[in-house]
């Protein structure tokens, strides 16, 4: 005990001071505008692509359910490539193809747009065209699952076809809207090498969590690195944590018998 005390009191051990706290107090200090500025524009992104996805993504899948085209194959290995193809292979070939010399670049600038790189517009873009299968897919299987007999019952109601698809499917398919939203929200939410080729690091317009996450780490400054990226992941394990609570409470949709 004597010997423990005597290393204790040892030029070893520094005195507690003002000076020895400052690395723990940049520890724990607040984000910085920068780090709010990224949150901000993050979830901005993801609730506009969310949307968007949700919009382009529910006929999309409801005709994948239900088409029977020699199509059907090509296009579900489209609508699925962003899940096997590296991020920055895709975000590449868009940058590319909105760029000023692309097809879709040349269109924009003649509609008075400009281009599409490196802008907000081009961010929610891109970031639809990547998440877009994690919205298509959970909605097809729904889709799938709903059978023949609903839609059939409908019909000798004589319900249109747009009427049966909200007062039937819809509700039918609703643990896929669900998972469709969360998924591709919370994928949006995480994005990086596509965000990064398309929409580059451009403060308050472009740079995301992610890309402030790479900034940090970059500059050494590990401890605001881990705020962001602690944060992201309490993020990421509650959105799962809710959603396959959400889906366990659902009930099962089963054919009209």
């Amino acid at each position: 005990m004597l010997s423990l005390a005597g290393e204790a009191c040892t030029p070893d051990f520094a005195p507690v001071s003002a000076e020895n706290l400052a690395p723990l107090r940049r520890d724990i200090a607040m984000l910085s505008p920068s780090d709010l500025g990224a949150l901000f524009l993050t979830f901005k992104v993801a609730t506009i692509a969310t949307a968007l996805m949700l919009l382009l993504g529910t006929p999309l899948a409801w005709w994948l359910a239900r088409t029977r085209s020699s199509w059907k194959g090509i296009i579900n290995a489209v609508v699925a490539l962003p899940l096997v193809l590296p991020p920055t292979v895709l975000g590449f070939y868009l940058l590319v193809l909105m760029g000023p010399a692309g097809a879709v670049g040349k269109f924009t600038t003649w509609l008075g747009l400009g281009t599409l790189p490196f802008t907000f517009s081009g961010l929610v873009i891109a970031s639809v065209l990547y998440s877009l299968p994690f919205v298509v897919q959970p909605l097809q299987a729904s889709f799938t699952a709903i059978g023949e007999q609903p839609l059939e019952a409908a019909a000798t109601l004589r319900a249109s076809p747009l009427d049966t698809f909200f007062s039937v499917v819809v509700p039918l398919a609703k643990p896929g809207f669900l998972t469709a939203a969360i998924l591709g929200f919370a994928h949006t939410v995480g994005e990086f090498g596509v965000v990064l080729m398309v929409g580059g690091n451009i403060p308050d317009k472009t740079r995301v969590v992610s890309v402030q996450i790479y900034n940090h780490v970059e500059a050494l400054e590990y401890s605001e690195a881990h705020w962001l990226a602690g944060g992201l992941l309490l993020f990421s394990f509650s959105v799962l944590l809710v959603l396959y609570t959400a889906l366990k409470t659902q009930p099962v949709a089963h054919p009209l018998k």
